[in-house]
């Protein structure tokens, strides 16, 4: 799929994965690992932005995937995010759609709703909450409309 197939047709919460087609290089090649590891990869659809019209520039359609968390002790050190313009080179893949009956823990900034976290229902998105306190953070159930392929948020 392109990246405007994704940002169109993904739902917030989903798995998406971003690949440049190429194979992975040898280990032994370090920086060549890192670089092909920057171009592919997996993540959690957190947010999609619309394009932008500023008197002195535009931004194309984007969407941020999180890949991922890391510290030590419940304690993050460091949140890892990757964002994708539609016009992206790269190839996607919708992996995993969230299911009927959980529950998004989403805040508004800006234009759009961001992903905070996907709870498994009602009651552990109300737990997360409470234990993660955010201003302006609520909840929203998935419904049918992901299953079938028309992405609300």
């Amino acid at each position: 799929m392109s990246a405007h197939t994704i940002y169109d047709c993904a739902s917030l919460g989903s798995v998406i994965r971003y690949f440049d087609g190429a194979p992975k290089p040898p280990a032994r090649f370090t920086r060549k690992v890192a670089d092909w590891e920057r171009r592919n990869g997996t993540g959690r659809l957190v947010k999609k932005e619309p394009p932008r019209e500023r008197p002195t520039y535009s931004s194309p359609a984007c969407f941020t995937l999180h890949e991922g968390d890391f510290g030590q002790g419940g304690i993050i050190v460091v949140s890892v995010r990757r964002t994708w313009s539609v016009e992206s080179d790269l190839r996607f893949e919708l992996v995993e759609r969230p299911t009927i009956g959980m529950v998004r823990v989403l805040q508004d900034l800006g234009d759009s709703p961001e992903l905070l976290h996907l709870a498994r229902d009602r009651q552990a998105a109300e737990r997360w909450l409470a234990s993660n306190q955010y201003s302006r953070a609520y909840l929203d159930e998935v419904g049918a409309d992901v299953i079938e392929g028309r992405a609300a948020a």
